[in-house]
């Protein structure tokens, strides 16, 4: 997925817009309809019954032929990769932004931690990407990519911790440190879960500050 098509993805909050900018030229700009394709595939991840997405369903959402999909995306698997590269690129955007702006080791792990949550909670579908849940029987190599972005996320949780423990005079060790960025990573994937669980109604962001104060003490 090319920054172009993430920043299209990004910015297409106004379907109707969209819509009908393309009835009015009838044949998509080029790149914008591998957008339309993401943008359903994610909405289609938004039910919370969890229905296994087919080519089928979603071809029909936006009105074109499943063969019409297959001249954008070679396989779902490939449109799946453009929905985790959407993810890594806002996500790591993202962390980037907060490192930069917050010296303090501690408010960096917060500001991280809250920026996950919420991601989740105006992704909905895509917290279904980042559990996995929504790569059940595909292409395992999905699951594995999934894995490395949440193994960088735990990264940066890591190096934030250095700062920390530099910073406040800690005597943490190596492990120690792996441990906390363990847990915290934990504490998020288990309130993306929770944010599921419900029918993505209870957000994950309830009573975060509170808790990270508890997962943060020294």
């Amino acid at each position: 997925m090319n920054p172009n098509e993430n920043q299209q993805l990004d910015n297409a909050g106004d379907s109707q817009g969209l819509a009908k900018d393309t009835a009015v030229r009838k044949r998509p700009k080029p790149g914008e309809r591998r957008v339309q394709i993401l943008q359903a595939l994610a909405e289609m991840l938004e039910h919370p019954q969890g229905d296994r997405v087919t080519t089928a369903a979603l071809a029909a959402k936006i009105q074109v032929s499943e063969a019409a999909l297959y001249r954008h995306f070679a396989s779902k698997a490939q449109m799946f990769d453009g929905l985790i590269g959407f993810i890594e690129q806002s996500i790591f955007g993202l962390i980037n932004q907060i490192v930069a702006r917050e010296e303090d080791g501690r408010a960096q792990i917060q500001g991280i931690v809250l920026m996950l949550l919420g991601f989740a909670e105006k992704n909905s579908g895509m917290t279904r990407v980042l559990l996995g849940d929504a790569l059940f029987q595909e292409d395992a190599r999905l699951h594995e990519r999934i894995n490395q972005v949440l193994e960088r996320v735990e990264a940066s949780l890591k190096q934030s911790f250095r700062i920390m423990q530099t910073q406040k005079n800690l005597t943490l060790t190596p492990d120690d440190i792996t441990y906390r960025s363990a847990l915290v990573m934990a504490y998020v994937i288990g309130r993306w879960h929770r944010f599921a669980r419900g029918g993505f109604k209870k957000s994950p962001l309830d009573g975060a500050p509170n808790s990270l104060n508890i997962l943060l003490a020294v």
